[in-house]
């Protein structure tokens, strides 16, 4: 795991961090890729079964294939890197049934790209989370013949120079509510 000078702040990252759709053409050091995913791999997981496992693209040609298989989204390409995300079902299926299958295990693997996402950030990397692309074109394309494992989220990374865009978030009053309870019946 590569050693960080100084510490990072996760609340100044969590702050800065903005979807970046435009990379430089400039690699990014597979030490860089080995930290990230070895911080994602940190993440919490339901019954700490770990339902998730990555693969890092750095081939063009895949990288080109992923992009189309999420809906032309021609971006993606441009990334030296993308890490996608692939919940095991079974794995989590084990403990937890049908709600570890089609729930727990996606909470894994999206939990662990979040990890990802902000440590990316604070290696200085930008991403840009991807939900949007055909699971069964993305299986092919990564070479996932077993049927319970489910491609759920990409994250291409790499280095930008575009100034970070704040487009603003809802208030905090929109998204919180709290509930008070008086009486517990039971």
């Amino acid at each position: 795991i590569l050693k960080m000078e100084k510490s990072a702040n996760i609340f100044e990252i969590i702050m800065k961090r903005f979807s970046k759709r435009k990379f430089l053409n400039k690699p990014v050091e597979e030490k860089l890729i080995n930290t990230i995913v070895q911080h994602a791999i940190r993440c919490p997981t339901a019954g700490n079964l770990e339902a998730f496992r990555i693969i890092a693209v750095k081939k063009e040609e895949v990288r080109n294939k992923l992009a189309v298989a999420a809906m032309g989204q021609s971006w993606i390409s441009t990334a030296p890197y993308v890490l996608v995300f692939i919940a095991l079902k079974e794995q989590s299926a084990k403990k937890y049934k049908d709600r570890g299958r089609n729930l727990y295990s996606v909470q894994d693997a999206t939990i662990a790209c979040t990890y990802a996402q902000l440590s990316a950030e604070a290696l200085g990397l930008k991403s840009c989370w991807v939900g949007a692309f055909d699971e069964q074109q993305v299986s092919t394309i990564c070479g996932i013949k077993d049927e319970n494992e489910r491609p759920v989220a990409m994250l291409p990374l790499g280095y930008s120079e575009d100034a970070d865009v704040d487009r603003g978030r809802r208030p905090i009053e929109k998204v919180l509510e709290y509930i008070q309870i008086i009486k517990l019946i039971m």
